[in-house]
């Protein structure tokens, strides 16, 4: 009797630990698809803000948005800026899982709030193909949304706020009053998740291949160490699972941003204070200068995660392929000219030119300032545009002698044929300095001669020649053949 009691329990045991089995095995299988790439597309154009139609807007345009939301949002004035500008945040959402997103931290990062507002719409819309997402999101979520934390530094399009402080330095001391509003508000709120939303600079690629890093995303470290607990974990599976529809949209252009810790940081404070960070960053995509095609990724990638958090599907994803997700790099430049001939004391040297374009404000908008980033062997970096100027050689360009009534006077053909004949610059009558222009020239005005050369720091403004026939101009960074007319858009400005 009691041998068969003892077979007994082994064999319930053995029942219990299959049925177990069987449990786990039906719970996995039943984790919640993946959103269709094509259906977040869809929800992009359907609810895409019209109002914001590039990237820099400021604190007064989005303030008539936010209080189109106020019916179905709970908007809240969190508190002011260094310059007294409000700072709201959108909550929206009945379940219990807590959800924070915030943006623009960094004035001149914008990319991500644009997407905020897209979010918004939808989150709003009702009867359509969506309505079963938006009702799992209503009844499992809690969100909170601070689309603009930097106020200030939006306005001017630059990154710290009116202090010149960094705000994302300032986790600890809040010697500002908007890194003291962050952190109340992710106190007050305690969300289990946390999207800290910022832009990179175009010029980080995957590391080691000539792609942009569109993307980059990072679970933020919250110690020395780097180490894994449960917090930071949930993000990097959450990372996994974005990280498996970027390579849908975008293939091979998501980096891994540097974990290391930065103990001043939000995000890896945040991290350490038990919510799941996750800190997207966009970089650059060819052609989408206002970031238009980044912030529909942004919002595909963000209601993806948010249904991954709601339905709890970021658990099928591993940390290792998290980790799998290659590093970023800083390797990429606007323009690579190999093996171009420069002249040094009689002597010619084939050297690499490395070129960037960098984006300056001024007060009739941003333009272009191009500069030599380095030279001589640049076989680490890769241009975004790339010319092997074997058997070519460097020239001076000349400023074309009679002064021209303004820059409207002057069409891109007859901007060619200056530079044809090796005219690099014209001097004109009217306008100011830093006034902006679309020509394919140096514009002077203040002055008779521009600033030109091949050496590191200089502006990239000289010709490319052929056995002494003109092939190229390099006008402000930009390569410009002169066999036929540039289809770009310039941004240069007036000297």
């Amino acid at each position: 009797m009691h041998h068969h009691w003892i077979g007994l329990k082994k064999s319930l045991f053995v029942s219990l630990l299959f049925l177990g089995m069987g449990l786990s095995f039906s719970q996995a299988q039943t984790v919640a698809p993946r959103l269709k790439a094509a259906d977040l597309a869809s929800a992009y154009e359907t609810y895409r803000e019209p109002a914001i139609t590039h990237r820099r807007f400021t604190h007064a345009n989005l303030q008539p948005l936010i209080q189109k939301h106020a019916a179905q949002f709970q908007v809240t004035a969190l508190g002011k800026s260094v310059m007294g500008k409000s700072i709201s945040s959108l909550d929206w959402g009945t379940g219990t899982t807590k959800v924070m997103l915030w943006s623009q931290m960094h004035g001149n990062e914008s990319t991500a709030t644009m997407a905020l507002f897209d979010l918004f719409n939808f989150l709003e819309g009702k009867g359509d193909a969506h309505q079963e997402l938006r009702d799992l999101l209503r009844s499992q979520l809690q969100l909170k949304f601070i689309p603009m934390l930097n106020p200030d530094g939006a306005d001017a399009f630059k990154r710290r706020n009116a202090l010149d402080i960094d705000l994302n330095r300032d986790a600890i001391s809040l010697i500002s009053p908007e890194a003291e509003i962050l952190k109340k508000a992710r106190d007050d709120f305690e969300p289990e998740f946390g999207f800290n939303l910022h832009d990179q600079q175009i010029y980080y690629n995957v590391v080691n291949t000539p792609k942009q890093a569109t993307i980059s995303l990072l679970a933020p470290a919250y110690n020395e160490a780097t180490e894994i607990n449960e917090v930071r974990g949930r993000a990097m599976q959450t990372i996994a699972g974005m990280n498996e529809l970027l390579q849908e949209l975008i293939p091979g252009q998501v980096g891994k941003y540097d974990d290391a810790i930065e103990p001043r940081a939000f995000g890896d404070n945040i991290q350490k204070w038990g919510t799941s960070t996750i800190l997207i960053e966009s970089g650059g995509l060819v052609g989408d200068t206002e970031k238009q095609e980044i912030r529909k990724i942004n919002f595909m990638i963000l209601l993806n995660a948010l249904h991954s958090i709601a339905t709890k599907s970021y658990t099928q994803y591993q940390t290792a392929e998290y980790f799998a997700i290659p590093d970023n790099g800083i390797q990429l430049m606007d323009l690579v000219i190999n093996e171009v001939q420069v002249p040094v004391n009689g002597n010619w040297y084939p050297v690499d030119l490395a070129i960037r374009r960098r984006e300056t404000e001024s007060a009739g908008g941003y333009f272009l300032a191009g500069s030599v980033e380095d030279l001589g062997d640049m076989q680490v970096f890769f241009g975004m545009e790339t010319l092997d100027a074997s058997g070519l050689k460097y020239q001076e360009g000349k400023v074309y002698p009679t002064p021209i009534e303004s820059v409207k006077e002057v069409t891109t053909e007859k901007a060619m044929e200056l530079l044809r004949q090796g005219f690099m610059a014209i001097k004109v009558k009217q306008g100011s300095p830093r006034q902006l222009h679309e020509l394919p020239l140096v514009v002077l005005k203040s002055s008779d001669k521009y600033s030109g050369g091949w050496t590191t720091g200089a502006a990239p403004n000289f010709f490319l020649t052929r056995e002494g026939k003109l092939t190229h101009a390099v006008v402000n960074g930009h390569l410009i053949d002169l066999s036929r007319l540039p289809t770009e858009k310039f941004r240069n400005r007036i000297f």
